[in-house]
């Protein structure tokens, strides 16, 4: 719409957006057969294309784009140029030539392209409100507390950025010092980073301190990681897309790498795709840390498949980056409970997998070390052959399989409660070399009780007719009813969550033992099958001993009673966060909601609506809404006084009274 009139124009070319260029133009026809190219783009792109006529226009125009980034808008600059239909004649011929080249098609059109985009006079600029969506600030202050460093890498302006930092709670007032790195040299970003450095850590070394780490196969593989520097205080940095570009060079990336990690923000701005990956790169390539990118755009693609997982949130800026996700979802609050929540549950589940992985396995293995010594080093398995066959596919698989889909420390309502329970899982404190080293050495004592302890024991034992019980396979069934009831005792220990299906598979797999126990020792089987069920009648005349059943009850307590002690002593003498928060979970109940009182109504002569020169609440009555009572701020730290759950509050309302005469206004 021209002046209120309806003007068609027709469309001769498009001149794509890319990355690279940050700008997009349009080559159109007016009716009256005038050729006129129209460009936006960011305001640094479209100024260096800019007719020196346009300068006095430019200025101007540029405070008004500092003003609006200011405001937290997202800015855009306009351009055109009136183009001869004879030089666009020639002009679109190579363009044409250019678009179906076998090789260097993008340079060709590239070079096109910045042959017609120039001497372009200013139009104006444009400014786009980007809302932040709901629960931003309180999910980066939540992830925050959690102890995970968050990195701000945008396309946008330096203001725009930095207001959007303060709208995040990302920078706050009360920082110590926010620090804008802004240099177009080498030399300058060494030097802006240096100084920002000795404020942050004045005692800090010249050279940076890094520390090997060996990986790989037995352990050969030597990596160097950049150690962490402590500072005190909180600082941010702020720098854009052409001082990164030289930071990111690879005799300054440490440098880079080793100022931002004493901040507790970082916001890159003005940054292209390209430079989003790299900066994941080298946090990767020196820091032992797990980095996770999320993004809504194309442009976040390269970063998210750069980072070790990716998170992409689906909106209107297209597919692309949920397709290149390892996660997606709609809205960027959910990153809080897909980290603090399901995050950390895997991880522990995971880890307490392991441990019990490990501890059954070794502890079956350990038995069949010290049998040896008995043997004569035969090679004779100390099990039934359809017991060890079993062992691992039927009695104790189930157990942890529940154990690792259900088992959780804390609900999740208290994961969000309190993010501190993240922490453990950053410094590995649920497996790393020390649990692997416990786990064996408790495999190693339930191995020589579960062996030495009934090998005494039968000795000189007799049955209740006399008999002496103490075979082989009498002895090997002892040995197995044990295994099974410590490492299960053990399951039952390490669960903080049960479930209707923890109960079926744990006691199911023990009922298994049991009933396939009394099986393979009947006397239908070994008739059909002689050579393969050897151990006939062992089960019934081995277990309905009370000697045998003592003993069993004697080895198991003596196996799980160290545990039940030791942790004990642990939880009272040096209780870890986790089993803080259980403890106030247990304390801490829901008040009930104590009956309502009836509201009382004053009486007044005259209303109080009509004469107060107050806003009244007349539409907070016609709405019928209540004024709920604000939810008390949740604590960072524990204390004798925390309020329970906001969800597990009574809701209060205020009842809404007429005011006395003597509070009405005159």
């Amino acid at each position: 719409m021209e002046m209120g009139r309806k003007v068609v124009y027709e469309l001769v070319a498009v001149l794509d957006f890319s990355n690279v260029r940050k700008r997009m133009s349009v080559i159109v026809r007016s009716p009256e057969g005038k050729m006129t190219l129209f460009c936006k783009g960011a305001d640094i792109v479209i100024c260096e294309r800019l007719h020196p006529s346009s300068d006095k226009l430019m200025e101007v125009t540029t405070k008004h784009l500092n003003e609006y980034a200011r405001d937290g808008l997202r800015t855009l600059v306009l351009a055109y140029k009136d183009l001869d239909e004879s030089y666009l004649e020639g002009w679109r011929k190579r363009h044409y030539e250019a678009s179906i080249a076998m090789e260097g098609r993008e340079e060709k059109l590239d070079e096109l392209y910045e042959e017609i985009e120039k001497d372009m006079t200013l139009l104006g600029a444009t400014a786009v409100e980007d809302k932040l969506q709901d629960g931003v600030p309180h999910t980066i202050e939540q992830l925050a507390e959690a102890d995970i460093k968050i990195w701000v890498l945008t396309g946008d302006k330096q203001e725009t950025a930095e207001n959007i930092g303060y709208a995040c709670n990302m920078l706050r007032e009360d920082m110590d010092e926010v620090f804008v790195v802004s240099a177009n040299t080498a030399e300058g970003v060494q030097k802006e980073l240096q100084d920002a450095r000795e404020k942050m850590c004045p005692q800090a070394a010249t050279k940076p301190s890094m520390k090997t780490s060996r990986g790989g196969l037995f352990w050969l593989t030597k990596t160097q990681y950049l150690k962490d520097e402590k500072v005190d205080g909180q600082y941010g940095l702020i720098i854009n897309g052409s001082s990164l570009a030289f930071a990111l060079e690879e005799d300054l990336e440490l440098e880079l790498l080793r100022t931002v990690c004493m901040c507790q923000t970082v916001i890159c701005c003005r940054v292209t795709p390209l430079q989003k990956a790299q900066v994941v790169k080298v946090v990767k390539k020196y820091k032992q840390a797990v980095t996770l990118a999320i993004g809504d755009g194309a442009n976040d693609v390269s970063m998210i498949k750069t980072a070790h997982i990716g998170v992409g949130i689906s909106g209107q800026e297209g597919m692309q980056a949920v397709l290149s996700s390892d996660f997606s979802f709609a809205q960027f609050r959910y990153l809080q409970r897909l980290l603090l929540v399901h995050g950390r549950w895997s991880y522990l589940r995971m880890c307490k997998f392991l441990r019990y992985f490990f501890i059954k396995n070794f502890t079956f293995t350990f038995v069949h070390f010290w049998y040896a010594f008995f043997c004569g080093y035969s090679a004779q398995p100390v099990y039934d052959d359809w017991f060890s066959t079993c062992y691992n596919l039927v009695y104790t698989a189930l157990p942890v399989l529940a154990l690792s889909l259900f088992d959780q420390d804390v609900n999740g309502r208290w994961s969000f409660y309190y993010p501190k329970l993240y922490t453990p899982g950053q410094q590995n404190m649920y497996f790393n070399k020390k649990s692997f080293l416990l786990c064996m050495m408790q495999s190693c004592y339930n191995s020589l009780v579960l062996f030495f302890v009934p090998y005494g024991a039968l000795h000189d034992t007799v049955r209740q007719d006399g008999r002496e019980i103490a075979d082989y396979q009498s002895f090997a069934l002892l040995l197995q009813t044990c295994l099974i009831i410590v490492v299960n005792a053990q399951m039952f220990l390490d669960t903080w969550y049960w479930t209707g299906i923890n109960h079926f598979f744990l006691w199911g797999s023990m009922a298994a033992y049991f009933a396939l126990t009394f099986t393979m020792s009947s006397n239908g089987l070994f008739f059909i099958f002689p050579t393969m069920f050897q151990f006939l009648g062992t089960g019934r005349n081995s277990l309905n001993q009370p000697n045998t059943w003592l003993i069993i009850f004697l080895t198991c307590l003596l196996c799980i009673l160290p545990v039940v002690a030791l942790r004990f002593i642990f939880l009272q003498t040096s209780p870890t966060i986790n089993d803080k928060v259980r403890y106030k979970k247990r304390r801490d109940e829901v008040p009930a909601i104590s009956p309502r009182r009836p509201a009382t109504r004053r009486v007044s002569t005259r209303s109080s609506y009509a004469f107060s020169h107050s806003q009244g609440y007349g539409d907070l009555v016609t709405s019928q809404k209540f004024l709920g009572k604000k939810t008390p701020r949740r604590p960072l730290l524990f204390g004798q006084k925390d309020p329970p759950l906001g969800e597990n509050q009574p809701q209060l309302f205020r009842t809404i009274t007429e005011e006395s005469e003597e509070q009405q206004s005159p």
